[in-house]
């Protein structure tokens, strides 16, 4: 069974910075392309970055452009999203997805609230 377990979130001040990771389990991890997508209370979902199986091509949205950068270890079976000069508009529930619009293939999420 596919599983996503996502941690890191915590509550930061404007400009600080945070490292999400995710471990994957139950699948070939390194054969599949990996995102991040975030929800913010009662917004829909947004993807946010994109990395491809290799890892060596990466995607974002406009909005953390210069600020967000993922990565991932094949060999840990892990994708991770550093983030830094975090801003207020950046606070949601973080989650790791294996398809960015199957929500069945997300995991729990971690959440990151961007606060002074």
């Amino acid at each position: 069974e596919m599983q996503l377990v996502e941690s890191g979130g915590d509550v930061v001040q404007p400009g600080g910075s945070l490292r999400l990771s995710c471990v994957a389990s139950g699948f070939t991890f390194s054969l599949y392309d990996m995102n991040w997508v975030r929800q913010a209370p009662g917004k829909e979902p947004e993807w946010v970055s994109h990395i491809n199986s290799g890892g060596d091509t990466a995607w974002y949205v406009d909005s953390v452009k210069g600020r967000f950068t993922i990565s991932r270890d094949n060999t840990k079976n892990t994708v991770s999203l550093e983030m830094n000069n975090l801003k207020p508009e950046d606070t949601a529930l973080y989650h790791c997805a294996r398809d960015p619009i199957n929500p069945n293939s997300w995991g729990q999420g971690t959440q990151v609230t961007v606060s002074s």
